[in-house]
């Protein structure tokens, strides 16, 4: 899956294929752009360490890196890794599942453009974000329109191989994030894009 990623910040390939036969185009420009007045919302809510989970180009981590906020961009494309880093900015290789400096003790995990669908199981991956953050801390999350509900199955980039992916609305975020302990305390959205925010109390 790392060298579909590879591909798409590379510029060789900009569609998603979803298993049921739809596609979606990755808005691969808006990843390399200065955050829009939206991701800039999102930034001012980040108000302390910040991990940046499938920091892309690292957009997010480079905006928050301005402000003075401690950010780790994480992504498993080591292209992803290579443009965070030629910016100046912190990003490791990895995978959110794997282990993680500072777990438990993030006050912030990011999940934007989509990443909400990493692995499959947004259910997993929420419980996975919780144990990253501090009691207290947040998950800053870029959810589907409203009506998409919970989509799960499988995606591939570049006819590359299949992998898991899931889809979902905030109103699905906040039911199963309060199954898994967090609190929806925020969202924002304009004609496109939505966002949530969920506490681990």
């Amino acid at each position: 899956m790392s060298a579909a990623f590879d591909a798409v910040l590379q510029g060789r390939a900009s569609v998603l294929e979803h298993d049921n036969g739809t596609t979606t185009e990755l808005q691969v420009r808006r990843w390399f752009a200065d955050p829009d007045d939206l991701d800039a919302r999102l930034v001012r809510r980040c108000r302390g360490s910040t991990l940046d989970v499938g920091c892309g180009p690292g957009r997010f981590v480079r905006a928050l890196a301005v402000r003075d906020v401690p950010v780790l961009g994480l992504d498993t494309s080591p292209e992803a890794v290579r443009l965070t880093t030629g910016h100046g900015c912190r990003a490791m290789l990895g995978s959110v599942f794997d282990d993680v400096p500072d777990e438990g003790e993030w006050q912030h995990v990011l999940l934007a453009d989509g990443n909400i669908g990493i692995g499959g199981n947004p259910v997993e991956l929420l419980g996975r974000v919780r144990a990253l953050l501090r009691p207290g801390g947040t998950a800053l999350i870029e959810t589907g329109s409203p009506g998409t509900g919970l989509r799960t199955g499988s995606a591939r980039l570049h006819r590359g191989p299949w992998f898991p992916w899931a889809e979902l609305d905030t109103d699905t975020l906040r039911r199963l994030g309060e199954a898994a302990g967090f609190a929806l305390i925020w969202t924002a959205q304009d004609r496109h894009r939505w966002f949530a925010e969920l506490s681990h109390g």
